[in-house]
């Protein structure tokens, strides 16, 4: 393996800094497919969950196909009105999990505080690495190579102090870049950039901020804390960020813990036709997947529903969020969205399930959930207090949708 010379390290952290990694594989589902198909990489090409459904969702896409403004998560349908010759890869789940695993065992080599953030995303603490391999752009150089020559797979690499820099580091320049943010360049290179470019803050969060003249992320940074009210507990915390004050740590077990989607399902025992009765089902379902969210600790941005009629066919639709919740409240106005702007109004509904995906152990919650922080910390309140009354009495302490009869399946 490489050594470098280590005589002096100077990478322009603090003696005291953390050096922190952000791995992101470059178009992973769309690279893996072109591992085995090299002609993929010649032509715009998308993985998605089912290529023979015009409503099935984009899951990932190519160079190629990102220069027709194709997206995650939108339909085949409208992706192939920007792109007709788009070519459709079916995904091989299983495929993209054992690939995973080989570049993670790579970034092991070089380090045993691995943390696997998602399939396709590792964060990697190198502070005590840095003796054996060099500085943190040098091990995510020589990371980037190894990933590339060895796997057939390009990664972006952000280098920073804390765990937030690192990752928007990752996403600074891709594909196939590297990029040290560091105490001496921060301000300089993340200051200047818009709001919104500040991880965890959304669209209706920048909005807001925008509102009130907090326009990019040295505005946010460098306001007074008493004059973001209107942000709630989150402002104080996303002011924090924008500063470089993240002390999260690099935590290996997180992601063999955490499950890849949660859902529930209910088969109702007569069929549901009234709208009254089709929102108490909702509600139902996502205050089940709501609590067990928040007992997992953890969030999601993207809400699921699946609806089966009483000949048995079958609905699937998702929407992406512009924020990371565990909110029962959003949770059900989604899938409630969903129905209404999918599903036939009085046509019956014999079985429906509400799950959510894309999930993150980290607790900062994209600005804001409903439009107003202060809703926002209302809604909280409310989860708390009813998490709260079933921790001390049981599960049906507090129920709702409690008119409807159903079979769990």
């Amino acid at each position: 393996m490489w050594r470098p010379d280590n005589s002096h390290i100077d990478d322009g952290f603090l003696p005291t800094d953390r050096v922190i990694l952000h791995a992101d594989c470059n178009s992973y589902f769309a690279s893996v497919e072109s591992i085995d198909h090299p002609e993929y990489k010649q032509v715009p090409m998308a993985v998605c969950g089912d290529p023979a459904s015009r409503h099935g969702i984009i899951l990932a896409k190519n160079e190629l196909a990102k220069a027709y403004h194709i997206e995650t998560a939108e339909t085949i349908y409208s992706a192939r009105k920007k792109c007709p010759e788009l070519l459709l890869v079916p995904a091989h789940h299983e495929k993209y999990k054992a690939v995973s695993q080989r570049i993670n065992a790579i970034y092991e080599s070089y380090t045993d505080l691995v943390e696997r953030f998602s399939i396709d995303e590792s964060f990697l603490d190198v502070t005590g690495s840095r003796h054996l391999f060099g500085s943190g752009q040098q091990i995510a150089d020589e990371l980037r190579r190894r990933v590339r020559e060895e796997i057939g797979v390009t990664i972006s690499v952000g280098v920073s102090f804390n765990r937030t820099f690192a990752k928007m580091g990752s996403d600074y320049k891709k594909p196939d870049a590297t990029t040290v943010i560091s105490r001496a360049n921060y301000q300089t290179l993340l200051w200047p950039l818009p709001i919104e470019a500040l991880l965890f803050v959304g669209k209706s969060g920048a909005g807001l901020m925008r509102a009130h003249g907090i326009l990019t992320i040295g505005d946010l940074a460098q306001a007074d804390p008493q004059a973001l009210p209107f942000l709630g507990k989150t402002g104080l915390h996303l002011r924090s960020t924008a500063r470089g004050e993240d002390l999260s740590p690099v935590l290996p077990s997180r992601y063999e813990e955490q499950p890849k989607s949660i859902s529930h399902n209910v088969t109702f025992d007569h069929d549901l036709v009234d709208s009254a009765e089709v929102m108490a089902g909702v509600t139902l379902i996502a205050d089940q997947v709501g609590t067990r969210l928040r007992r997992k600790k953890l969030y999601a941005s993207v809400v699921q529903i699946q609806v089966k009629d009483t000949s048995l066919k079958v609905m699937n639709r998702q929407r992406k969020l512009d924020s990371f919740t565990a909110s029962t409240r959003l949770i059900r106005d989604t899938a409630a969205a969903l129905l209404r702007e999918n599903w036939p109004a009085g046509k019956p509904i014999r079985m429906l399930s509400v799950g959510v995906s894309d999930l993150s152990v980290d607790g900062a919650q994209q600005l804001s959930m409903f439009g107003d922080a202060a809703a926002t910390e209302k809604a909280q309140r409310l989860d708390d207090a009813v998490d709260t009354i079933r921790s001390k009495y049981g599960s049906d302490a507090v129920r709702f949708g409690r008119g409807l009869t159903q079979r769990d399946t």
